[in-house]
């Protein structure tokens, strides 16, 4: 056993548990209860400590740590392995080679087995990649694509004059005026139709790489004053490309890539590779030519050379004899998880989430280590039922190879089949933190105050209330769908409604949400709403994967967009990259609470406003830490740390600006306080309250108005902004589009989140969702299932309508999954609400 003896990391309470070695252990509770508290904070943290005492301290810094953990005594623990969930968004360089390391392996093989044209020099590996300075062809730079402008894409409607905007590819507003009144300057006919100007003219508005600087005398207006100025010239194509390498607007990006035309490089053909790595094969084959095959066809033909090279006389058969048996047991994997149709060059960009969890799954459990503890975080997130059970034989045989497994999942199936269940709770924050059980799944049917007991063992005698049915007020059509492995699909999303988009993992089902959103957005002519992080990098930089393609080609036909007033996407991804950024300035509430500490006759009387009770502004911020509350520690062998700072001790406030007090509380202490109790502290305070009651209906009374969005998890960031969006009292004709939004959440939190989409529905909005959650979708009132497999063999509708339709049809992989939810559902729902 592995006993855990005084855990106290974040809200455990002093915890003791043990747990089985050589087990399949599953850690589960409500969002927040603190299952990673004790599977990654305890129990990874100190066997990573216990490994980094043996390791050299200078080596250490190289090392990334976590940090000890606070415990007072854990026994019996071997090594731990951890693979936690990462929501960065890859790169367009990122493929599944990359992840997989497979294309190191096949880089290898090429450089040191393959047939090389006679007289050619061997070549080192890394001139095999698209991403070295060695491999990358010097005319695309290893992205195998070019951005070339034409005069269709930048004058899409010739009959137009140049005042009349037919170079559309301009910019609008002043500086494309500016553009116009310097082309008549030169003596251009601004105002005769494009295709009657001569080519020769046409081409130098278009392409010259000339700027000449002229005098312009603009028209003048009634309104305005305009006197002359000195303009400089730049042609469309120009501004075009200079926009896409330079700008850090997503919206301008948006803008300009549909007046680009996106084709493969001419010199290298699309590979990425110089010529003299594309002269290079093996088992008759290029590099290029083995990345496109899927996985599946990939391994046949690796293995049928490695047979041949057995039989054969080379000097060098022995590198094929090393290097492709580890090839292939790369692959074996990744087929074992269903991922058998990837190629190994596929972008990851264009992967599902379910996809690339289990991409990082195979790459992280294909190997042969024993005695020690794997720590996985959510291994089943955006997994498709049938997926579900790869993953189990994944991990069974992983366990069966002596090596213990310490799971944090939600996920019912496989709770179901752990061989040693750990509760944490009942509740979240403060209200969690304890040890509800540890033993046998089935012990767990005795705990009454545990919120998973009732969704692992329904009351099959409960019936649960049926939601009324809700009838769609119009239909969103796309017609025409081009992308990824979408191929001339036609959709109708109804209106007014809620609807699932459901599938196995790579059938197609974000790739039509983020063209929905994409046409939507176009539509509008609007910018990303504020719950919306689309385009964009974690910090704020322009990637690769934005100028992959247009936005604007992506489907033929939208119909019904008259209905849709207004667009917001709400995803996972952090409300804040600093710790500046909390829960209180995110939702907006800590404006009306500044508000009312401006307002108390101290702060008139010292002449204290509203700036003065916020920590991002020099006057009334801690001068030591700068608002932060902490100071760094950098340590020089070990990890470094924060401790509270010595000036304010963590109150982030100077001394004079904790002085004023509002009922009491300073603003420091307001901070300190969690949303359940802040809701009876503002009661009486409409401007706060209504926010502060919004975030405890969908489950976030535990977290304090201070706490850094660096801290919050993935469903806390995405329920936080659905928050935001709840407190709006105009919702009617808005179209709210989420991409798995129960990721991480317990099944409990997961009818809260149901709640609130419900209620959106019902003000008039339309819901929008991707789901693997067959609960979710037994609650819906539409489905549009994609499939019926994944990647070439999906991409298209199998069956839509309400739940009951979907869940009976035969050719939907889908359809017994969602047929068993719809059954379980109702007894369900009448037991956790008892529970609750």
């Amino acid at each position: 056993m592995i006993r855990v003896r005084g855990a106290r990391v974040h809200n455990l309470r002093d915890l003791d548990v043990d747990l089985p070695r050589d087990a399949f252990v599953v850690v589960t509770g409500v969002s927040g209860s603190g299952k990673s508290s004790l599977a990654f904070g305890t129990i990874y943290a100190e066997a990573q400590l216990r490994y980094l005492e043996s390791v050299a301290p200078y080596a250490r810094r190289l090392i990334h740590q976590v940090g000890a953990a606070d415990v007072r005594d854990i026994d019996g623990l071997p090594p731990a392995v951890a693979l936690q969930q990462t929501h960065a968004a890859p790169g367009s360089r990122s493929t599944v080679g990359t992840i997989t390391t497979v294309s190191n392996s096949l880089r290898m093989l090429l450089s040191r087995a393959g047939t090389y044209p006679k007289g050619a020099a061997r070549l080192d590996s890394d001139a095999f990649s698209p991403n070295t300075p060695a491999g990358a062809c010097p005319r695309c730079h290893g992205l195998g694509r070019v951005h070339e402008v034409s005069e269709q894409s930048l004058v899409p409607d010739p009959s137009l004059s140049i005042r009349e905007h037919a170079v559309a590819a301009w910019p609008g507003a002043w500086q494309g005026k500016n553009y116009r009144d310097i082309l008549a300057t030169l003596g251009y006919d601004v105002d005769r139709p494009w295709r009657e100007l001569a080519q020769a003219d046409r081409d130098w508005i278009l392409f010259t790489d000339e700027q000449p600087v002229v005098t312009v005398h603009a028209q003048r207006e009634a309104h305005r004053i305009q006197r002359p100025y000195q303009g400089t010239y730049q042609s469309a194509r120009r501004y075009v490309l200079h926009t896409l390498a330079d700008t850090q607007s997503s919206t301008l990006r948006r803008r300009v890539l549909r007046f680009v035309d996106v084709s493969a490089c001419p010199l290298c053909h699309g590979s990425g590779l110089r010529a003299e790595a594309m002269a290079v094969t093996f088992a008759g084959h290029t590099l290029p030519e083995l990345t496109a095959l899927a996985v599946a066809d990939l391994a046949t033909v690796l293995r049928d050379a490695l047979e041949r090279a057995a039989h054969g006389a080379r000097s060098n058969d022995s590198v094929p004899a090393t290097i492709v048996p580890d090839v292939l047991a790369r692959i074996e994997v990744l087929v074992e998880l269903g991922l058998g149709y990837l190629s190994v060059a596929r972008p990851a960009p264009t992967l599902s989430s379910g996809e690339l969890q289990r991409l990082r799954l195979a790459t992280a459990l294909r190997s042969r280590l024993f005695g020690v503890v794997y720590v996985l975080d959510e291994p089943s997130a955006g997994l498709h039922p049938a997926d579900t059970a790869a993953l189990r034989t994944v991990l069974d045989r992983l366990r069966a190879a002596g090596n213990s497994l310490v799971v944090v999942e939600h996920d019912l199936d496989l709770l179901r089949a752990a061989d040693w269940l750990i509760d944490i709770g009942p509740g979240a924050g403060t209200r969690g933190g304890r040890l509800l059980h540890s033993g046998p799944v089935d012990g767990l049917r005795t705990v009454t105050e545990s919120l998973t007991r009732p969704y692992l063992f329904p009351d099959a005698t409960a019936a649960g209330p049926e939601s009324p049915a809700r009838t769609p007020t119009g239909t969103l059509g796309l017609h025409g769908v081009e992308r990824h492995n979408l191929h001339d699909l036609d959709v109708d999303i109804p209106l007014g409604v809620l609807t699932v988009l459901t599938g196995v993992s790579g059938s197609g089902k974000s790739t039509l949400l983020t063209v929905l959103a994409d046409a939507v957005r176009d539509a509008l002519g609007t910018d990303d709403s504020p719950a919306v992080d689309a385009d964009v990098d974690a910090d704020g930089d322009q990637d690769d994967d934005d100028l992959t393609s247009g936005t604007g080609s992506s489907v033929d036909r939208v119909l019904g967009l008259e209905d849709v007033h207004r667009l917001v996407q709400v995803d996972q991804r952090p409300i804040g990259r600093t710790p500046r950024s909390n829960l209180a300035t995110y939702t907006g509430l800590f404006d009306g609470v500044r508000k009312l500490f401006a307002a108390t006759d101290e702060a008139r009387s010292r002449g204290y406003g509203v700036g003065r009770f916020s920590f991002n502004v020099a006057a009334g911020r801690c001068p030591t830490c700068q608002g932060e509350g902490f100071v760094a520690v950098e340590l020089l062998f070990l990890p470094g740390t924060y401790s509270p700072c010595p000036t304010c001790h963590g109150a982030r406030y100077n001394p004079e600006t904790l002085e004023i007090t509002w009922r009491g509380h300073t603003i420091a202490d307001v901070l300190a306080l969690t949303v359940d109790a802040a809701v009876d502290v503002f009661a009486d305070q409409p401007s706060v309250e209504r926010s502060l009651t919004t975030l405890r209906a969908i489950g976030l009374g535990y977290l304090t108005l201070g706490q850094p969005a660096t801290e919050l998890s993935g469903g806390e960031a995405q329920r936080i902004k659905l928050a935001s969006e709840l407190q709006r009292r105009r919702r009617a004709g808005t179209l709210y589009l989420l991409d798995e939004p129960t990721t991480g959440l317990h099944p409990a939190d997961t009818d809260r989140l149901m709640a609130q989409l419900g209620e959106l529905v019902g003000s008039g909005a339309t819901v929008v969702l991707v789901e693997h959650d067959m609960g979710v979708a037994a609650r819906a009132d539409h489905v549009i299932d994609l499939g019926p497999g994944g990647g070439a063999e999906g991409g298209r509708v199998v069956v839509s309508g309400t739940p009951q339709v979907v869940s009976g049809s035969g050719e939907s992989v889908t359809a017994p999954f969602l047929a068993s939810a719809i059954a379980a559902s109702a007894p369900v729902s009448r037991a956790a609400d008892a529970a609750r």
